[in-house]
C-alpha cells in the first residue's frame, strides 16, 4: 500500500488558503489546486500545522462571518 503523502513526517509542505479562508496542509511536490494560494511554506509538517493552528482560528467560511 502506498503511504499517504499528507502524513509524511519527513515531507515538505505548504499551507494553502482559499477564498473562504479555509486552510489546507499540502505536499510541496503537488500542484496547487485552482482556487487555492500558498500562504506559508515550504516548511516541515509540524511548522505548517503550527501556522494553521495560529492563523485559522475561526473555522467558519468567510461567507458566514460577515
Amino acid at each position: 500500500m502506498m503511504p499517504n503523502p499528507f502524513d509524511d513526517p519527513d515531507g515538505t509542505f505548504l499551507v494553502l488558503v482559499n477564498a473562504e479562508g479555509r486552510h489546507s496542509l499540502w505536499p510541496e511536490f503537488a500542484d496547487v489546486p485552482s482556487g487555492w494560494t500558498a500562504a506559508f511554506g515550504p516548511g516541515s509538517r509540524p511548522d505548517c500545522l503550527a501556522y494553521i493552528t495560529e492563523n485559522w482560528t475561526d473555522l467558519r467560511p468567510r461567507g458566514l462571518t460577515a
